[in-house]
């Protein structure tokens, strides 16, 4: 798996892989991209981690285009991340930043 934090407000658009722009017809699928449960907050902005599979190698991000605010849309089209980081980078950066945990249910941890 390859990883990458995403601010809160974007959204993943198009994605390549090693034989060029995903193509759902060919893959028979979508490309595997999951948010986890993880963010780091970084000067009052939430940076969720996503994961992704091996095979991806870029990710086009874009902000979502809010109706009643949407000058971040107008002054960013979009964001093509080419370097994906690995398991220890992640491991590496949220070691590096201060930790805060929030549960919203003591259950689901000690079960």
């Amino acid at each position: 798996m390859k990883y990458f934090f995403l601010t809160d407000g974007w959204t993943v658009c198009r994605v390549w892989a090693s034989d060029g722009l995903w193509n759902e017809t060919a893959w028979r699928r979508q490309p595997n991209i999951q948010r986890l449960n993880i963010c780091l907050v970084e000067a009052s902005e939430k940076l969720w981690l996503y994961c992704v599979e091996d095979v991806v190698l870029t990710v086009e991000v874009k902000p979502i285009v809010n109706t009643q605010d949407n000058s971040t849309a107008q002054k960013i089209g979009q964001v093509v991340l080419k370097r994906l980081i690995s398991a220890e980078q992640v491991i590496e950066r949220l070691g590096a930043a201060e930790a805060m945990c929030q549960l919203k249910s003591i259950q689901l941890v000690v079960q």
